[in-house]
């Protein structure tokens, strides 16, 4: 990869998060921004090796819900549909993709407007996680599968059946070992 300076207001945010002690002595030197607008997602997926065993992220705009999987080689025990342990590999009911990936689940997490999201270890290195591409999320859904529901002020005051999703956007902030500063020029001398 090849290193570039962070925009000011990035390169703040970078500082502050290294303050928390999350990154250890590593400091954060890449940040990723994305633009969710209401009913998109990220599909499950893992970050890859590349970037340090740790990545945090901040949720701005809207509310969204992050679900964590398995993932399908997984050698972790669990309970399948038909009340015995063994792997998803051995499990009848886990052909269809969508029952599989929902068997796999281990946990959810509600990420209210302007929280901070921190993943490390096995939660960065082997599980995946992705956002369900809904335009809104199902109240009593949320405070039944997310694991933080009773920890997050909006859902204790939320009063509609629904949570309308809007436009949400994503700092994922992390760094990226291994960096290369190059200076050249384009299509000049």
């Amino acid at each position: 990869m090849i290193a570039e300076p962070l925009p000011r207001w990035l390169q703040l945010l970078a500082e502050r998060m290294h303050t928390t002690g999350v990154f250890g002595s590593l400091v954060p030197n890449h940040v990723l921004v994305n633009e969710y607008l209401p009913g998109q997602g990220i599909m499950p997926h893992e970050d890859g090796p590349f970037f340090s065993p740790v990545i945090t992220t901040i949720n701005l705009g809207s509310h969204c819900v992050i679900k964590f999987y398995r993932p399908r080689d997984s050698d972790i025990v669990s309970e399948t549909a038909n009340g015995r342990e063994g792997s998803d590999s051995d499990n009848p009911a886990t052909t269809n993709s969508r029952h599989s990936l929902e068997s796999r689940r281990v946990t959810s997490l509600f990420l209210e407007p302007n929280s901070l999201l921190v993943l490390r270890e096995d939660m960065y290195t082997r599980f995946l996680h992705g956002i369900e591409p809904v335009p809104q999320d199902s109240l009593a859904e949320v405070r039944a599968t997310c694991a933080n529901a009773a920890q997050c002020p909006s859902l204790a005051a939320a009063s509609d059946d629904v949570l309308a999703r809007s436009t949400r956007v994503s700092l994922t902030i992390r760094h990226a070992p291994n960096t290369i500063k190059l200076k050249f020029k384009l299509g000049g001398k």
